[in-house]
């Protein structure tokens, strides 16, 4: 099947478990394109991590057709599926995951170490990141000597450097205050462009409101997608749990 859709799930379903099966998803059928700002959002077991690593290729569903730009993932075997994941997607984590002993820009450089380029280009490159979101001054410093905001912002930095089509944020504003989450939010609006696709997993209302399409989970299933108006938060720490 050919799909003009950066993303698309048909009736995907993800089961675990042989003798109790649990279905974390349930015949779910979305898709997205590129230039969407999407959050799907769900109280605690609704499928909301589930449905983030199928859409991260992290995963494969149970059954159903998952398609990643015209692809069919089924039909892709264990290093075709990495290869089109380096290709299109960036993760951003609620706990940054940034390698303690390695400087802002090293860290950046490790999304950047099997894509055959120089250790120049990979430095020219990182750096760029880390000026879209602010840090190019802190280059040189460790996570440590960094706040959380800070970390964070490296996190996606590193995310952005390979120039994703999907960039994918699991709670990024989860672990930080009221500013640094407005900082945040702030970037992924920036980041926001025709070409790219952002997807955030959230239980913030406020983060939540900050997309122009909200997808709400329950029990596994999509129980509503709508388009939103007028989405600027102002406060961030609330829940949708």
């Amino acid at each position: 099947m050919a799909d003009a859709s950066l993303l698309r799930l048909e009736e995907v379903s993800r089961i675990y478990g042989d003798e109790v099966k649990v279905h974390a998803l349930d015949r779910v059928s979305m898709s997205i394109e590129a230039g969407e700002f999407v959050s799907i959002v769900g109280p605690s077991g609704s499928g909301k991590s589930t449905m983030l690593g199928l859409l991260g290729l992290l995963d494969l569903p149970t059954l159903g057709t998952m398609w990643v730009t015209g692809k069919s993932v089924k039909e892709l075997g264990d290093t075709e599926r990495s290869r089109l994941r380096g290709e299109v997607v960036g993760f951003i984590f609620q706990q940054f995951h940034l390698i303690p002993h390695l400087d802002a820009r090293r860290n950046v450089e490790t999304a950047l170490l099997y894509r055959n380029l120089t250790p120049a280009e990979r430095r020219r490159r990182a750096m760029a990141a880390l000026d879209v979101v602010g840090l190019a001054p802190r280059a040189d410093h460790r996570p440590v000597q960094m706040s959380g905001g800070e970390q964070q912002r490296v996190a996606i930095a590193r995310a952005i450097v390979t120039e994703p089509k999907l960039l994918l944020a699991d709670e990024p504003t989860g672990a930080l205050d009221s500013t640094n989450a407005a900082n945040v939010m702030q970037i992924f609006q920036d980041l926001h462009s025709p070409l790219r696709a952002i997807a955030i997993v959230t239980h913030d209302p406020s983060v939540a409101a900050a997309a122009q399409r909200r997808i709400s989970m329950k029990d596994g299933r999509i129980v509503a997608d709508e388009q939103l108006v007028d989405a600027a938060p102002t406060t961030f720490g609330g829940t949708l749990d």
